[in-house]
């Protein structure tokens, strides 16, 4: 008689209250959920943009002044799709809940939210804005105090300000006298864990899986290509003095301001057309520095939670096997028990669907290190 417990219904209720606990950058950014079902990754859908309202100065002589709410939208593809897949033999061999817990649910939820928490902070390489040193850990309260302050000129919110760092900064963190007795603050235990508190109106939280750049560190002296220039917000540009060739995910710099390659032309008599993720953060003139970055930057950020989108459907039941989704709080995981007709092997299958978004750029900033 097959275990009361090995319910695919009991597995999934169980699983997934664990993954959000283990869950941190999600848990920070805004979250676009519906109960639509889709069958696969791959699928793009039309987000809502929050909406960003200006408040003014009443001027009794000339009255109120009232501005348009417009609810924009963006596409997110759903292109990730977060899975752990075992064979079911140790799973039958459950004798109780605790066991079930040890063999699969704790370890499969870990595994998935440690997947979702790193394919989300790869979106800070979308963020233009930066404070700090490359190849140097942040490690005192200016750090908090010059991201702020980037914020600020950029007129960020101060509520929902949140700051991710890798474990070398906030080990650093955690010993300066002003932090040691901050209070520990998060809705979650992944959350209270890895906080330090708030420091100059910024939540603060660890996450190992903070960005580290790989990028291209082509040699030559490399500069912007373009007559008249290029305009605050362009996202297609042309450079030369190219050595080794750009290619998506490279990472340059261009005055004060870091950008990430989308797309990257052919390269051509040392010429090459890139496309950036984001346009760029203020008017570039012809012949203007290009930099590489530093391999193995790490990048810290300090947000807006209105940032980055974390964007999850439910997964549609595939046919012919047992399945059930569940949904609490934004996050939707399903849960497959089915079997391997070439290796003849039962398999228990857990998987989320989720797609990433970077809405607003200028509400975040990297911080080196």
């Amino acid at each position: 008689m097959p275990n009361e417990f090995l319910s695919i219904k009991n597995i999934a209720r169980q699983a997934l209250p664990r993954l959000i606990e283990n869950l941190v950058f999600p848990n920070l950014i805004h979250k676009d959920y519906s109960d639509t079902y889709e069958v696969g990754k791959g699928a793009t859908i039309q987000v809502r943009k929050p909406v960003i309202l200006t408040a003014s100065e009443f001027n009794e002589g000339s009255g109120t002044s009232a501005q348009d709410v417009k609810e924009t939208s963006v596409e997110v593809t759903l292109d990730k799709l977060a899975t752990v897949d075992v064979e079911f033999g140790a799973i039958a061999r459950a004798t109780s809940v605790d066991d079930l817990n040890r063999l699969f649910i704790e370890p499969a939820a870990a595994a998935l939210a440690e997947k979702i928490n790193d394919d989300g902070l790869k979106e800070v390489k979308n963020i233009p804005y930066a404070v700090g040193t490359a190849g140097t850990t942040p490690d005192g309260l200016d750090d908090f105090a010059n991201a702020a302050k980037v914020l600020d000129e950029n007129k960020v919110p101060t509520v929902m300000r949140r700051g991710v760092w890798d474990p070398t900064a906030m080990s650093k963190f955690r010993v300066l006298g002003d932090l040691v007795n901050a209070e520990k603050s998060g809705a979650t235990a992944a959350l209270r864990a890895g906080s330090i508190g708030n420091v100059f109106g910024i939540d603060n939280y660890m996450a190992q899986g903070v960005v580290k750049t790989g990028s291209n560190t082509g040699a030559g002296t490399v500069k912007v290509d373009y007559a008249s220039g290029y305009s605050k917000g362009a996202t297609e540009i042309h450079i030369d003095g190219v050595t080794t060739a750009l290619a998506a995910g490279d990472q340059i710099k261009i005055g004060n301001y870091y950008y990430t390659v989308k797309s990257a032309g052919a390269l051509s008599s040392a010429d090459q057309d890139i496309v950036l993720t984001t346009g760029l953060a203020a008017d570039v003139a012809d012949n203007a520095d290009v930099a590489f970055v530093s391999a193995n930057t790490v990048y810290n950020c300090v947000f807006h939670e209105n940032a980055f989108a974390f964007v999850t459907r439910p997964l549609a039941a595939p046919a012919g096997v047992e399945s059930y989704t569940t949904s609490f709080n934004g996050i939707s995981l399903r849960v497959v028990r089915g079997y391997n007709m070439t290796y003849k092997k039962e398999m228990l299958s857990m998987d989320v669907l989720y797609g990433y978004k970077t809405m607003y750029p200028e509400l975040a900033v990297r911080v080196l290190g």
